[in-house]
Protein backbone atom coordinates (compact mmCIF):
# COMPACT_ATOMS: atom_id res chain seq x y z
CA UNK A 1 0.00 0.00 0.00
CA UNK A 2 2.82 2.28 0.64
CA UNK A 3 4.71 1.51 -2.84
CA UNK A 4 1.15 2.31 -4.26
CA UNK A 5 0.59 5.77 -2.44
CA UNK A 6 4.50 6.34 -3.29
CA UNK A 7 3.99 6.10 -7.09
CA UNK A 8 0.61 8.34 -7.04
CA UNK A 9 2.06 11.07 -4.72
CA UNK A 10 2.01 13.58 -7.32
CA UNK A 11 -1.96 12.76 -8.30
CA UNK A 12 -2.70 13.21 -4.70
CA UNK A 13 -0.61 16.32 -4.51
CA UNK A 14 -3.39 17.62 -7.15
CA UNK A 15 -5.94 16.16 -6.31
CA UNK A 16 -5.46 18.26 -2.69
CA UNK A 17 -4.64 21.22 -4.32
CA UNK A 18 -8.03 21.24 -6.30
CA UNK A 19 -9.66 20.73 -2.96
CA UNK A 20 -10.20 16.92 -2.39
CA UNK A 21 -11.26 15.96 1.21
CA UNK A 22 -9.22 13.41 3.41
CA UNK A 23 -12.72 11.03 2.58
CA UNK A 24 -12.10 11.41 -0.81
CA UNK A 25 -8.45 10.87 -1.19
CA UNK A 26 -8.96 7.55 1.15
CA UNK A 27 -11.71 6.59 -1.04
CA UNK A 28 -9.01 5.92 -4.11
CA UNK A 29 -7.40 3.13 -2.19
CA UNK A 30 -9.26 0.47 -3.56
CA UNK A 31 -7.47 -2.41 -4.83
CA UNK A 32 -9.44 -4.73 -5.94
CA UNK A 33 -11.47 -3.97 -8.97
CA UNK A 34 -15.17 -3.90 -7.85
CA UNK A 35 -14.04 -3.71 -4.04
CA UNK A 36 -14.81 -0.37 -2.63
CA UNK A 37 -12.30 0.54 0.43
CA UNK A 38 -14.87 0.15 3.25
CA UNK A 39 -16.66 -3.03 2.05
CA UNK A 40 -17.67 -5.15 5.04
CA UNK A 41 -18.23 -8.50 3.16
CA UNK A 42 -14.46 -8.14 2.34
CA UNK A 43 -13.07 -7.22 5.42
CA UNK A 44 -15.37 -10.12 7.49
CA UNK A 45 -14.23 -12.51 5.25
CA UNK A 46 -10.49 -11.92 5.46
CA UNK A 47 -10.64 -12.38 8.91
CA UNK A 48 -12.25 -15.67 8.64
CA UNK A 49 -9.80 -17.12 6.44
CA UNK A 50 -6.78 -15.61 8.60
CA UNK A 51 -8.58 -17.17 12.06
CA UNK A 52 -9.20 -20.34 9.52
CA UNK A 53 -5.50 -20.72 8.82
CA UNK A 54 -4.40 -20.12 11.91
CA UNK A 55 -6.40 -22.53 13.65
CA UNK A 56 -5.65 -25.12 11.32
CA UNK A 57 -1.54 -24.53 11.90
CA UNK A 58 -2.10 -24.71 14.94
CA UNK A 59 -4.39 -28.11 15.16
CA UNK A 60 -1.83 -29.80 12.98
CA UNK A 61 1.25 -29.82 15.17
CA UNK A 62 -1.15 -30.23 18.46
CA UNK A 63 -2.46 -33.54 16.96
CA UNK A 64 0.90 -35.25 16.10
CA UNK A 65 1.83 -34.11 19.09
CA UNK A 66 -0.64 -35.96 20.65
CA UNK A 67 0.50 -39.45 18.81
CA UNK A 68 4.04 -39.36 20.01
CA UNK A 69 4.92 -42.68 22.41
CA UNK A 70 5.58 -41.49 25.50
CA UNK A 71 8.60 -44.36 25.92
CA UNK A 72 9.76 -43.37 22.46
CA UNK A 73 10.10 -39.49 23.74
CA UNK A 74 11.67 -40.66 26.98
CA UNK A 75 14.57 -42.85 25.10
CA UNK A 76 15.30 -39.95 23.07
CA UNK A 77 15.71 -37.46 26.03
Amino acid sequence: MAYAVAQRIDEVGIRRALGAHEGDILRLASLLYGVSATDPFTFVGGGIVLVLVALLACYLPARRATRIDPMTALRNE
